[in-house]
């Protein structure tokens, strides 16, 4: 296979902003619920979840939409019409990859990771429907270059299961599952069938930063609390592996979103050595809370193994995982350029991976910005 050159990346994590008519398909009885855009001091555009409600929350664009904007001071944010169009504008969005050398984009939500944490599971259901709707016509005018994310609520196990098949029906190409499901956590047996609908649809399936609610619980300043955002999925995937989740379904691959990479290999060795010491005593407590669903004694393999088979995982700038490639599957790590957030590597993704590049081989290189991804996402390359 030729090597990737300026224009053949993928971007394994892109993402949309959200304007209000992502949601004016919206469940009738939760019309006037809809999320709406604001300005908002400190926030700029704001799209508020929920709006005139106590569990409202806020979606600020106008700071976080701001790719190759971030060392601009601007204590108001961003206006509307002051963000990348290609947020929201599926046109402006093709030359926005042009000219940032991608030849496609897996695009995820931003105010849908958000709602992953509202409380009204009904209200949440409303919402992912309508924007699944809207994403899917959003991504319609260039399909082998706007690869849309669905969502699914998964209030119960049966109800996502039918999420699934309206996404695949709707040709979105992979579905993106909140942190917490809406009854037992997710290595609990009931969801078993929608692990397998999951492989059965080949339905590649993400877990994102920020849809567990992070953020109000660490300590310390802000900043800390952003620094620690990924920790949530570091907890999501303990409870995978150590549930039995991929021991019972060999063949789910799962994508970890924008948690970076470079901690993998000593959280694969602390898991190694933590079951290899201490599974007998805590294996049953840690796998099983309250008693609820199959008790391990012990997995097949050891943790790492399911870590390095079943787990994908997405970053931007993380030269740490480049240099800890021998200790990574190097078929797992996908390049993501996260447009138009504001940790986004562009405009300078050539740039980034011509920084990659001192780091790894070309072949190696080939696989982690284009090749891994286009397996993945079934993209023509």
């Amino acid at each position: 296979m030729s090597h990737a050159v300026f224009g053949d990346y993928i971007s394994a994590d892109s993402h949309i902003t959200e304007p209000e008519a992502a949601y004016a398909d919206i469940d009738p009885r939760f019309r006037d619920r809809a999320p709406k855009l604001a300005h908002l001091p400190g926030m700029g555009a704001t799209i508020i979840v929920d709006p005139d409600s106590p569990d409202a929350a806020y979606c600020p664009f106008g700071r976080i939409a701001a790719a190759g904007r971030t060392h601009i001071e601007r204590p108001d944010g961003w206006h509307w019409d002051e963000l990348h169009p290609g947020g929201y504008d599926a046109k402006a969005r093709l030359e926005e990859q042009r000219a940032d050398g991608f030849a496609a984009e897996v695009i995820f939500p931003s105010v849908g990771m958000v709602l992953c944490a509202h409380p009204d599971m009904d209200y949440k259901v409303a919402c992912f429907e309508a924007y699944n709707r809207w994403i899917a016509e959003w991504c319609d005018i260039a399909p082998d270059r706007l690869l849309g994310v669905g969502q699914t609520a998964v209030r119960t196990p049966d109800d996502a299961i039918k999420d699934l098949v309206a996404i695949k029906e709707l040709g979105l190409r992979g579905v993106m599952l909140p942190g917490f499901p809406g009854l037992e956590d997710w290595h609990h047996e009931m969801y078993d069938p929608l692990w397998e609908a999951i492989i059965d649809l080949e339905l590649p399936v993400s877990f994102h930063i920020l849809t567990s609610g992070e953020g109000r619980r660490w300590r310390g300043p802000g900043m800390n609390g952003f620094l620690g955002i990924f920790h949530a999925n570091q907890d999501l995937l303990g409870t995978l592996i150590f549930g039995g989740v991929f021991e019972r379904h060999p063949d789910l691959r799962v994508v970890c979103v924008e948690a970076d990479a470079g901690w993998a290999p000593h959280f694969m060795f602390r898991m190694d050595t933590l079951y290899k010491r201490h599974h007998k005593w805590i294996g049953k407590v840690a796998m099983a809370p309250g008693g609820a669903g199959k008790e391990y004694d012990s997995l097949g393999r050891l943790p790492s193994e399911y870590f390095k088979e079943n787990i994908y995982v997405t970053f931007q700038d993380d030269e740490v995982a480049l240099r800890s490639l021998d200790m990574l599957n190097l078929d797992r790590l996908l390049w993501a350029s996260d447009h138009p957030h504001s940790d986004s590597t562009w405009p300078n993704s050539e740039a980034m991976r011509n920084r990659f590049a001192d780091l790894v081989t070309e072949s190696q290189l080939d696989r982690i910005v284009r090749d891994n991804a286009a397996s993945l996402y079934k993209i023509a390359t």
